[in-house]
């Protein structure tokens, strides 16, 4: 690793501040003291000062010991015990809030102690490995940090073989600093994988955590990590076998967790199998034990978030995900934990002073009481995630507290098991049914659709947007219910991640056999679905679009033109030149529905006309794929179907040459689609047929038939003696 320039100048003393004690201005005294001696032994009592005492770390950094004592560490006159010191005291300052980290960052401590991890010294380099862990872990600190030096990556690397503490912190760095596939493809470009893989069946039950927690964050969304992953042998084992051998229920939860990730990972990133059994048999079941009520909270969400991540794309899946455990009703536990700030407050007022603890929804003995004598040698130091909020493991919790972790924990179990809900409910009916069957389901999905937390709205609009995939439940639940007042009320001025999801959920709520249909249009529907189409958005313009052909299906004429006079004509061809395939097909699609039953084509083309047959005329000559050129001739054979509105194509000889063209195309459903506009407009039973017929002809599309006529396939060989036979008849 290249060497840093940042060592810093002596720093000058900052103002003492009237609240800063004597004993802490004591402190930073001694670190300037001529004494080397005395120096490092102040170091060493502002260590034991600064320990669990948060107040006194601010104390110190507002009183400028972090530049001198980096200007300490970085100083070749030091000993390598003062250095040690140093990064050992800046370790218990990194701990303490984020703003004393914020202080850290802002003196440059990251370069300072990269550098110091060039040192021969062992246990200076763990106290400095150990202060990056502490730094980087926390969130206010920028990860581009690690890899603004190409060097940095390559020397941890090396420092892996150094002990048991560098494995474990260099892990936890990588785990936490790998937060987009830029970084993914860095640290594998790196070797990551070879190194880190060894490292799971360390002696150290800490390194097998860091290194699985490492592999869950490099597998994720990653087909390139996930395939090399799943053909690594670690003595003699395959990645994969090591991941089902750490599901045992024996296993810590937290590896139990970690490992179901990986796997998880490593299917949806197409490395697995859906159907393998490590998958089916393994990586579910644990996923869905970790959903039942004996768990902690924590655990729990991070359990129903995993599964319904797994799950999501695969029926077969979410069907045995469905029957497995009673799944579905053990979800109804999610819900029953306080949810908002008022209700705590009157549950801690009517707890306060009754001498009586309070232990949450069905939970008898809180959280953390387990005796540690219980635990196995191996999990013994138990971590964060299985310890109580104040952080004292076996330790009742009061009233007050014990809420306060319920409510920190409230949203996220709803928005988890919404998410589960979704992936359960994506594809089945009859899972669906058991949903919404489920105690209080619509009630509790509606009630999420209005929470303060975005997330939980965003994950109950998810949930009832998987649900309204259903039929039957479009005309009843959901109608019992009036879910779309709560859902239009989400759709105004909601952030663009749940208006995807809600105007999608809206498009099935707006089908023709929905009873939610009538109200949705008299709320004012249409402004808001043609406010969609203009987003920059192309998944909101989709929708918006989507929506408004949903409701033009066989609508009255006063709903079309209420939709033609929201749209706009300039924005409804807009539309149709947009660069998104998705917004054309369905602008398409809404064209093909506001020209449906006569009366209605004939109205809109009479003031139209001209703007739509140049849009048909611009589409057919384009580059553009099968499924749109097809549609566009939907179009033209509805149009063919009115009674004055066929006029437009009859005086249109380009239009005329491009059915002539499509009617001979080498692709069957060109053929098809264009056969439609001949039939309508050869119907020998309409006024002016004759010549119609006469002028086609002329054209040489009569020819064309005879042809077609003989076509193998019969479809299109039946549709050209049909037409045929309004000649003759």
């Amino acid at each position: 690793m290249t060497k840093m320039a940042c060592v810093l100048e002596p720093p000058l003393r900052m103002s003492v501040l009237s609240e800063v004690t004597a004993s802490s201005r004591h402190y930073v005294d001694r670190l300037f003291d001529a004494d080397p001696q005395k120096v490092l032994q102040g170091v060493v009592d502002m260590k034991n000062a600064v320990i669990g005492n948060n107040k006194q770390k601010a104390n110190l950094i507002v009183l400028g010991a972090v530049p001198r004592l980096l200007y300490l560490l970085q100083q070749e006159t030091s000993s390598t015990e003062l250095k040690t010191e140093c990064a050992v005291v800046l370790g218990s300052l990194s701990m303490g809030t984020e703003n004393n980290v914020k202080s850290l960052l802002d003196c440059h401590i990251i370069p300072a102690l990269l550098q110091g991890l060039i040192s021969a010294d062992l246990r200076f380099i763990e106290s400095c490995l150990r202060c990056l862990r502490t730094i980087f872990t926390c969130p206010v600190t920028p990860v581009e940090l690690l890899y603004t030096d190409s060097t940095v990556i390559p020397h941890l690397m090396l420092l892996l073989s150094r002990s048991l503490y560098s494995q474990e912190y260099i892990c936890q760095i990588f785990a936490h600093c790998c937060k987009a596939p830029d970084h993914q493809t860095i640290l594998f470009n790196h070797g990551v994988v070879q190194n880190i893989a060894p490292l799971l069946t360390s002696v150290s039950y800490k390194v097998q955590m860091q290194a699985l927690r490492c592999f869950s964050v490099l597998a994720f969304d990653n087909p390139q990590v996930s395939m090399t992953l799943v053909n690594v042998l670690v003595d003699g084992e395959l990645l994969p076998q090591i991941f089902v051998k750490m599901l045992q229920r024996d296993k810590p939860v937290e590896m139990q967790l970690t490992a179901a990730k990986c796997l998880t990972f490593m299917c949806r990133a197409g490395s697995i199998r859906t159907d393998d059994t490590c998958i089916v048999l393994k990586t579910l079941p644990c996923l869905v034990r970790m959903c039942s009520k004996e768990r902690l909270l924590e655990e729990r969400v991070e359990g129903a978030e995993t599964l319904a991540y797994l799950i999501e794309p695969d029926v077969e899946l979410q069907r045995i995900a469905s029957i497995t455990d009673h799944l579905i009703s053990m979800l109804s536990d999610y819900f029953k934990y306080p949810s908002s700030v008022s209700a705590i407050a009157d549950i801690k007022r009517q707890h306060r002073g009754t001498g009586q603890p309070y232990t949450g929804p069905e939970e008898a003995e809180p959280r953390g009481t387990r005796d540690e004598s219980q635990c196995t040698a191996a999990s013994i130091t138990l971590p964060m995630s299985q310890m109580t909020p104040n952080g004292q493991h076996g330790s009742l919790l009061t009233t007050e507290e014990k809420l306060d972790y319920d409510l920190k924990h409230a949203h996220e179990l709803r928005q988890a098991a919404f998410k589960l809900y979704a992936s359960l409910g994506a594809n089945d009916e009859d899972i669906r049914k058991k949903i919404i069957e489920a105690e209080h389901m619509m009630d509790r999905i509606v009630s999420g659709l209005s929470e303060a937390s975005i997330k939980v709205r965003l994950a109950a609009v998810r949930c009832l947007h998987s649900l309204s995939r259903s039929v039957q439940q479009l005309r009843t639940s959901f109608q019992d219910h009036a879910v779309w007042k709560p859902l239009m009320k989400v759709l105004q001025n909601a952030p663009d991640d749940i208006l995807v999801v809600a105007s999608s959920t809206l498009c099935n709520l707006l089908l023709e056999f929905s009873p939610s249909k009538e109200p949705i249009l008299e709320s004012g529907a249409v402004e808001l679905l043609c406010s969609l189409t203009v987003s920059e958005n192309p998944a909101l313009r989709v929708n918006g679009i989507w929506a408004l052909m949903n409701m033009a299906f066989q609508a009255d004429q006063k709903i079309k033109s209420d939709i033609l006079r929201g749209l706009s004509t300039e924005q409804l061809f807009r539309l149709l030149s947009d660069s998104d395939v998705n917004v054309l097909m369905k602008t398409l699609g809404l064209l093909r529905n506001l020209l449906s039953t006569r009366p209605h084509i004939d109205q809109i083309m009479s003031t139209h006309g001209k703007q739509i047959m140049q849009a048909v005329t611009f589409i057919l000559e384009g580059e553009h794929n099968i499924e749109v050129k097809e549609q566009t001739l939907c179009i033209l054979a509805n149009i063919a179907d009115g009674t004055t509105a066929k006029d437009l194509i009859m005086t249109n000889d380009d239009i005329l040459q491009k059915i002539k063209y499509y009617v001979g195309h080498s692709n069957l459903k060109l053929q098809l689609a264009a056969m439609f506009c001949i039939a309508n407009l050869t119907w020998n039973e309409e006024e002016g047929s004759q010549e119609r017929q006469d002028k086609l002809r002329e054209i040489g599309i009569v020819d064309i038939l005879h042809k077609l006529s003989q076509s193998a396939d019969p479809n299109l060989c039946d549709k050209a003696k049909t037409a045929l036979q309004q000649y003759f008849a």
